[in-house]
C-alpha cells in the first residue's frame, strides 16, 4: 500500500467488487463504498476472530490506537463488506438482481471461508430454531470463550462456563468479549455456587461403590471440571454437555460413562468424525473408543453412525471396509467384518450397507463394479466403517493432513444424554461445530 492505513486492495476492492458483482450494480456508488467503510469499522470494534489471532500469533486484538483497522486474514471480511455493499446497492436502487433472502447469501459467502459451513448447514439450522442450554467444561480456555461469544452471537446456544469467576471474567474482557455471566452466558464457579454440595452428594451415590468416599466425592465436585458438566446435565440444569479440549479423551469418557451413562439399548460407546476433503464429506467411524470391536460392536457402531449421519442431511451408504475385498482373505479381522455384516443386515435391513471391502472399491464404484457386481452398495460410500481404532484413527489423521481435511469430530454415540468430548486440536470453529450438534 501506499500509506500505512491505505485500505482499498486488501480490505476493499475484493469485497466491493464482490458485493457489486452479486446483485448485478450498474455503478459503485458512494452509498456503496459508504456501507463498506461502516462494515469495515463494525469488525473493527467487534471482538477478533480466532483466525487471525492464530495467523498473527497474538493473544487479543482490541479495538483501539494499535489496532483501528481489521486484519486481511479476517474470514469476516468476504461475508460482512460484501452482504453490506450488495444491500446498500440495493437500497440506491443500483442493483439489477436483488438478493430476496439475505440469510441465505450470507451464508452462501461463508461457505467461502468455512468448508464446513455446507455440511453444518442442516445442523446449525435446527440449533437455532431452539438454542439449548450447553455447558463446556473448561470455561476458562480462550477458544471455548471465543466460541461462547459467537454462538450467543449468532443465536445458536445458551453457553454455561465452568470455572472462577474473577478468571473468566478476567479473560472475557482481555480477549475483548461483550458476553458477561448474567447477559447471554452464565458461569459456574463450583466454590461459590449453592448447588455444589447437592451435586457431590448425588456424584457419591453414583460411585460410592467405585471406591470413591463422601470426602474425595466433594472435592471431585469441586474440581473435575468434567464431573462438574456431566452433574449439570444429569440434573436438568443444562441440555448439553463439552468437554475438553483440555486431557485425554479417554479420561473425559471414563466421568462421561459414570455420571451420563449409555443410552437405552447401548452397551458400548463409540465415536463418528466427519471429514470434508475438496472431493466430498466422507465419515469414519470408530476414530477414537473401541480398540478392537466384535462383529456386534461394529454393527452397533454402524446402526448409530447411521443415524448421526442423517441429522447432517445426508442418506448413509455405508462401507465396512479391511485388508480383505468380498472373501478374500479368511483372517480374524476380515472374518468378523463380514459376520457385522450380517448382523446389520438383519436388524436395519432399510440401510445400504456393504462388505467386507477394500476402502479404493468403497470410494469407486467402478473398481467395486468390476471385483462384486451384485453389491448392495451403489455410488460412492460416504461412511467408512474400519475394523480398528488403528485403522479408523489412522485413516482420519492421513486423511485431515494429507487430504488437506477439515474436520468435524469427534461425535460421541451412545450417551444417555447428548455431550461430546473435543480434542486439543479443536479450534473455534470447532467448537460451534459440536455444540450445534449437541
Amino acid at each position: 500500500s501506499d500509506y500505512p492505513n491505505q485500505i482499498n486492495n486488501v480490505l476493499c476492492f475484493p469485497f466491493l467488487f464482490r458485493g457489486a458483482l452479486d446483485v448485478g450494480a450498474t455503478t459503485i456508488n458512494e452509498e456503496m463504498k459508504k456501507a463498506a467503510v461502516e462494515a469495515l469499522a463494525g469488525i473493527a470494534e467487534g471482538e477478533a476472530s480466532d483466525v487471525v489471532l492464530s495467523a498473527y500469533k497474538a493473544d487479543t486484538f482490541v479495538f483501539g490506537p494499535d489496532y483501528i483497522i481489521p486484519k486481511p486474514f479476517d474470514p469476516r471480511l468476504i461475508v460482512e463488506i460484501s452482504a453490506a455493499v450488495a444491500k446498500a446497492a440495493m437500497d440506491s436502487g443500483v442493483a439489477t438482481r436483488p438478493i430476496k433472502d439475505f440469510a441465505a447469501y450470507r451464508e452462501r459467502l461463508s461457505a467461502f471461508v468455512w468448508r464446513s459451513g455446507f455440511v453444518m448447514k442442516p445442523i446449525f439450522d435446527t440449533a437455532k430454531q431452539s438454542p439449548k442450554r450447553i455447558v463446556f467444561a473448561d470455561g476458562e480456555h480462550p477458544y471455548v470463550l471465543q466460541a461462547a461469544q459467537q454462538l450467543v452471537s449468532e443465536g445458536i446456544a445458551r453457553p454455561i462456563l465452568i470455572g472462577r469467576r474473577e478468571s473468566i471474567e478476567r479473560m472475557l474482557s482481555h480477549l475483548g468479549l461483550r458476553v458477561r455471566d448474567g447477559k447471554g452466558i452464565e458461569i459456574f464457579d463450583a466454590d461459590a455456587d449453592p448447588r455444589t454440595p447437592g451435586m457431590a452428594e448425588e456424584y457419591h451415590r453414583l460411585v460410592e461403590r467405585k471406591g470413591i468416599s463422601p470426602t474425595q466425592a466433594q472435592a471431585i465436585a469441586r474440581t473435575h471440571v468434567t464431573v462438574i458438566a456431566c452433574m449439570l446435565l444429569r440434573r436438568g440444569d443444562a441440555d448439553a454437555a463439552i468437554c475438553g479440549p483440555v486431557g485425554r479423551f479417554q479420561y473425559h469418557l471414563q466421568h462421561v460413562e459414570q455420571v451420563i451413562g449409555k443410552a437405552e439399548g447401548v452397551r458400548d460407546f463409540a465415536t463418528l468424525s466427519a471429514m470434508i476433503l475438496q472431493s466430498g464429506t466422507f465419515f469414519l467411524t470408530d476414530t477414537y473408543v473401541s480398540y478392537d470391536p466384535t462383529p456386534e460392536q461394529l454393527a452397533h457402531t454402524t446402526i448409530m453412525a447411521a443415524a448421526e449421519v442423517r441429522r447432517f442431511g445426508v442418506e448413509p451408504r455405508i462401507a465396512l471396509v479391511s485388508h480383505s475385498s468380498f472373501g478374500t482373505s479368511e483372517a480374524p479381522s476380515a472374518r468378523k467384518m463380514r459376520e457385522a455384516l450380517e448382523i446389520v443386515a438383519a436388524r436395519a435391513p432399510e440401510l445400504q450397507v456393504e462388505g467386507e471391502m477394500h476402502a479404493d472399491a468403497a470410494l469407486s464404484p467402478f473398481i467395486r463394479d468390476e471385483i462384486f457386481p451384485n453389491s448392495r452398495l451403489k455410488g460412492q460410500a460416504n461412511l467408512l466403517v474400519m475394523p480398528s481404532l488403528d485403522a479408523a484413527n489412522i485413516a482420519f489423521n492421513l486423511l485431515k493432513v494429507i487430504g488437506n481435511g477439515v474436520s468435524v469430530s469427534p461425535i460421541l454415540l451412545g450417551a444417555a444424554r447428548p455431550v461430546h468430548i473435543v480434542t486439543p486440536s479443536i479450534t473455534v470453529r470447532g467448537l460451534l461445530n459440536m455444540a450445534a450438534l449437541a
